[in-house]
Parts: structure tokens; sequence; C-alpha cells
């Protein structure tokens, strides 16, 4: 893949997740749809699960679902949107590890400078959401990134009583993974609007 240096197409926007039993995909792909409609082109990507060093790899191309990410499309996105699920209150294990072997990118500052946004699910409603959130912001800070949250301009986010949050979009899937709320999905395609129309106005920016 090569930068997109066509200032006419549609900035890149990375949408990049951990899920294990659908639920953050599910967020990761309404994120996507705002994604769309703000404007900005989206590009699904996963993570391969952590195995012990007793399990074969997993394969270069999972069975169904998302491709998994290189370092090279993160490198050359325009935007990212980072989902994970909430394990103790922190980001899975494997999307960490992808984020920990980004170190070259960040000496190069390739990522310095362009907006991201984090999601997150949990089985409880209490389960972690905003550290998980947080947590997942610590690395994109490191790399330079601009984080946008949620504000409460969005309706949903001062009515929903489900997932949701002014640090990121969350949801609340509960022991059975529930579908995404009404509200949860709402906000889901409001923060990838959002994130689009904010790298369409960095770059005008860069232009002029």
């Amino acid at each position: 893949m090569t930068p997109n240096h066509n200032s006419s197409a549609p900035p890149r926007i990375l949408v990049l997740y951990y899920s294990l039993h659908g639920s953050t995909l599910a967020m990761a792909r309404q994120i996507a749809r705002g994604v769309e409609a703000g404007g900005g082109q989206a590009l699904l990507r996963t993570v391969p699960r952590v195995a012990p060093v007793t399990e074969v790899a997993a394969p270069a191309i999972p069975d169904d679902g998302a491709l998994y990410c290189s370092l090279e499309e993160l490198a050359h996105c325009d935007g990212l949107a980072l989902g994970s699920p909430t394990r103790f209150g922190n980001m899975a294990a494997p999307l960490k590890h992808f984020l920990d072997s980004s170190s070259g990118l960040w000496i190069e500052g390739a990522l310095e400078g362009k907006p991201a946004t984090v999601f997150t699910s949990t089985a409880s409603l209490h389960g972690g959401q905003e550290t998980t959130l947080l947590s997942m912001m610590l690395p994109l800070l490191h790399h330079g990134m601009l984080i946008l949250g949620l504000p409460y301009t969005e309706s949903a986010l001062q009515r929903t009583a489900h997932g949701g949050t002014p640090y990121g979009a969350s949801h609340h899937a509960g022991s059975h993974h529930a579908e995404l709320a009404t509200d949860e999905a709402i906000l889901c395609r409001a923060q990838g609007r959002r994130l689009a129309s904010v790298a369409l106005r960095l770059r005008a920016r860069a232009a002029s």
C-alpha cells in the first residue's frame, strides 16, 4: 500500500479492532458506516489472537471477518478508530500486542498529527468501559495522535441507558452478547462521522 497523496480522494480511516464474540466487530461496522457518511473511506481491519508458544500461530489470512492489519496500513491511514473488548479495565492483549509492535512508526513519527478515537464493549455495564477507553488512548498519545471523544452535543449520549461515554462509544454486551442498543449504534456512527470530518478538515488546512 502507498500513502494517499490524492487530495481529492476521501481520507482513509483505519477502523482497527479485536473482537472475540462479535460485539466489538458490530461496533466497528457501525463506526465504519459513520466514517463513510462523513466523507471518509473506511478500512476495516482486525488483529490475530495472541497464542501461547505451545499453540500453532494464526494463519496469515483469517478464516472469516476482516483481514489482519499491517503496520503499513496503520502508517498510511489518515485517521484511526481503535476498538477492543475490556479485559480487567484494559484493552485486550491481541490489540496491545499489535500496538507494541509499532515502535518503528513511533520513531518515524508516522502517526503524528493524525486524528484518532477509541471504542469498547463489556460484558457488564460497569466492567471498566471508561478505564479501557482511557488506556487505549495512551499509546496513541505517545504516537502524537489527536484524540477525539464524543461531545455531549450528541443527544444520544445524554439519553442512553446502555453504553456511551464522552471518551468514546461503548457497548454493554452482557453475558449473552446482546446486539447493539439503538443509542449505542447511533453513537458509533456519530463517532465515525466526527473522525472523518476532522480528518477532512486537517487535510484542508495542510493543503492551504
